[in-house]
Parts: C-alpha cells; sequence; structure tokens
C-alpha cells in the first residue's frame, strides 16, 4: 500500500473540529447570530465563540445547542443501535453469559 492509499485515521480533535465547522455551518445556513444562538440554547457566547473556534464545550451545552438548532435526535441517537463487535458483545447482552473471552 503507498502512502496516499494508506488508511488515515481521524484523531479525537479532528473529530470535534468537524463537528464544530458543522455547527458554525448550521448556524450560517439558518441565518442565526453566535449571539441568538446563545440566548435560545442557554449556552453563553463565550463557549459558543470557543466552540466554534476550537471545538471544546460540555456535553451538557453541546446538547442544548443541538436541540436550538433541532439536531439533537443526531446526539440522541449517538451510541443508540450500535454494531455489534463480536458475538460476546451479544451474548452478554442477552444475558446469556457474564463474560465471554
Amino acid at each position: 500500500m503507498s502512502e496516499k492509499t494508506a488508511l488515515r485515521w481521524e484523531t479525537a480533535e479532528e473529530k470535534i473540529i468537524k463537528i464544530a465547522k458543522r455547527e458554525k455551518a448550521l448556524r450560517r445556513r439558518r441565518k442565526i447570530s453566535q449571539e441568538e444562538l446563545s440566548r435560545i440554547s442557554g449556552v453563553s457566547l463565550g463557549s459558543i465563540k470557543r466552540f466554534e473556534t476550537s471545538g471544546h464545550i460540555s456535553l451538557v451545552s453541546l446538547a442544548r445547542i443541538s436541540m436550538a438548532l433541532s439536531v439533537d435526535e443526531k446526539l440522541s441517537a449517538l451510541f443508540f443501535d450500535a454494531a455489534y463487535s463480536d458475538i460476546g458483545e451479544v451474548l452478554r447482552e442477552e444475558g446469556r453469559i457474564a463474560e465471554y473471552r
């Protein structure tokens, strides 16, 4: 595999920056200022500015922003319906075994 075709995994920091950029793009598309988003979400203006520039925000504030922008169903589904990583997860979830190796 050449360097150009090698898989590249995102870091956690890169993922949160992408989320912040998508939030900012959605906010702008809907013509909502940072100040207005702060007012309707209950998240401080400083937190919104920091989130949009660095990706750093508390989970509660992220939930409030997602609710204000009407995308909270995506956040609610974050760990829902995740694919099983192996048969042991299935068996543990069904209570068939306490531990599977």
